[in-house]
């Protein structure tokens, strides 16, 4: 079980991270929710190692995680927002490359590996085709896929429904149970309300740096006016989307 407790974390004497703690066993998906700002992907950045909390502790079955261990390598996987993806290389080196430098896999295994996890996201036929060639729905799959290849414990995901039509939303949100199904620790950050009802998950509202609201998915839907929080938050997001439109 992956356990955050009571994480404070400051940018330029601004709070990001107020007292913030959360449970999330194998096989479940914390589902943090929030507008731009409230500190869901430095949360997820500090769990993932990519930045340290000023004050509060993460650890992994009851073993503090400490951060600037090596021996925390490969632990957490992270997808970023944006995929991050080394677009000069091809599909299939993208996953290799860490697999070789990093896991220290031999090439032979690197590959196999690679080839196992393109076939499994349907991109088996553009393993040579250059990353910058792909089709963002691609790079979201090649992200994920590049994720696993290192078999972290918790995968943490940035807002990896930004942009996206309806039904790659629908595959990222599939990706997602199914990853929880195999037994990982999921953590997604999400502005994306859609999710309450495509992901069974523990919910978790964030403002200011603060956890204000915290259910799951299944007791949010059954009775949503137990949640006035949550419910105001779905209402102001459906309400900004359609002054987009």
């Amino acid at each position: 079980m992956l356990e955050i407790t009571k994480l404070d974390k400051c940018f330029n004497n601004k709070i990001v991270l107020d007292s913030v703690s959360m449970q999330v066993k194998a096989g479940r998906i914390a589902l943090i929710l929030g507008t731009s700002g409230v500190g869901k992907s430095t949360l997820l950045r500090i769990v993932a190692g990519l930045e340290t909390a000023d004050n509060g502790t993460v650890s992994l079955d009851g073993l503090n995680f400490n951060i600037k261990s090596h021996e925390r390598n490969g632990l957490v996987g992270m997808l970023f927002q944006h995929f991050n993806l080394f677009e000069h290389m091809t599909v299939q080196e993208n996953i290799t490359f860490a697999l070789i430098r990093a896991a220290k896999l031999s090439p032979q295994e690197a590959q196999e590996r690679a080839q196992a996890l393109l076939a499994r996201y349907q991109l088996a036929d553009k393993a040579q085709v250059y990353a910058a060639n792909l089709s963002g729905g691609q790079k979201q799959r090649l992200a994920l896929a590049r994720t696993l290849a290192m078999q972290p414990r918790v995968i943490c995901l940035d807002e990896p429904t930004s942009a996206l039509d309806p039904v790659l939303t629908s595959f990222v949100a599939n990706s997602i149970q199914e990853l929880a199904h195999t037994g990982y620790m999921v953590l997604v950050s999400s502005h994306d309300t859609a999710l309450i009802e495509r992901l069974n998950a523990d919910l978790y509202l964030m403002q200011k740096g603060k956890i204000i609201e915290a259910t799951s998915t299944t007791a949010f839907l059954k009775e949503q006016e137990n949640y006035p929080r949550l419910s105001s938050f779905i209402k102001g997001q459906e309400h900004h989307e359609l002054k987009e439109l």
